[in-house]
């Protein structure tokens, strides 16, 4: 398995934040020097959209473009087109910097409901989606999916996501159920699945013939105890530290890669941990949970 980092890692976020941040040369220094061989894109804008121009950035840190996120409001069939969209936007460029191991992975509109945003790891059955809802949702998916092989051949994987309207174990076995495996993988996040109710380990097993993409994140029982207890919403468990460094949380990290290995995973590891501007050295986090991987075998 390979071992890439993201620049959520270091504060480059898809909603909003004041603050500073650093500039992508800055995060690709300091992503090379803790130890990492990969990085997914970040937002559009924050590392050059010429795609020489950034190859030759990558190509200088020894770097792989592993992926893209690329949100949607699936939810919506008028912004279906928008998303295809901006999603061969994206891919064209991926292709043309690094075919070989970047993908697409897709999301809801993450954070533009007020209801899952605020009910962020207390979902129930009546805040999902009605079966001609996810009928929409899922054919969005596939059409972006789609759109995307058809013009570059690169993969897609979807994205589970808190805040989103697939967050819960059952939301992805309804999505996954309803779009075509050789359209749309998933991108398992060990830090979403646990805060969205489920445990990792066996999620992989669960889903174990749909994994194309890997995201390793943490997840803090006590900061999800203080949401429940103080109401708070997804971006408050966010800036509260709720995906925490890599080991310092709930995530049986050792049975995840057992079960990876179990099923010959052999692609990229994608390091997430969501640091907020003023949440402490995004480079110093990133070194220890290199330092963890390390700890247990990758």
């Amino acid at each position: 398995m390979k071992i890439a980092n993201a620049p959520c890692s270091w504060g480059i976020l898809e909603f909003g934040l004041e603050g500073e941040t650093h500039t992508y040369k800055s995060m690709l220094t300091e992503m090379t020097e803790t130890g990492y061989t990969g990085t997914e894109l970040g937002d559009w804008g924050f590392m050059p959209t010429d795609p020489a121009a950034l190859k030759e950035v990558l190509d200088e840190f020894g770097l792989n473009l592993v992926g893209a996120f690329v949100p949607v409001n699936f939810c919506d069939p008028a912004a279906h087109l928008e998303g295809v969209g901006n999603a061969l936007k994206i891919a064209r460029l991926l292709k043309d910097v690094d075919a070989d191991n970047a993908r697409i992975v897709l999301a809801d509109e993450n954070g533009s409901n007020e209801n899952r945003t605020k009910k962020a790891g207390r979902i129930k059955a009546e805040d999902s989606l009605a079966a001609v809802q996810w009928k929409v949702f899922a054919a969005g998916v596939e059409r972006v999916a789609r759109s995307v092989f058809d013009e570059t051949g690169l993969p897609s994987v979807f994205h589970h996501h808190c805040a989103g309207f697939v967050e819960t174990p059952q939301e992805m076995a309804v999505l996954m159920h309803q779009t075509k495996p050789e359209l749309v993988s998933l991108c398992f996040d060990t830090g979403h699945f646990a805060y969205g109710g489920g445990d990792p380990v066996q999620g992989l097993k669960d889903f174990s013939e749909r994994i194309g993409h890997v995201h390793f994140k943490d997840f803090d029982k006590a900061v999800y105890h203080e949401t429940v207890k103080n109401g708070l919403d997804y971006f408050e468990s966010v800036g509260r530290g709720i995906f925490c460094e890599l080991g310092k949380g709930s995530v049986d990290f050792n049975g995840v890669l057992e079960e990876l290995n179990r099923q010959n995973y052999n692609d990229w590891i994608v390091v997430e941990q969501d640091v907020l501007p003023g949440m402490g050295s995004p480079k110093e986090s990133a070194q220890r949970n290199r330092d963890f991987l390390r700890s247990v075998g990758l």
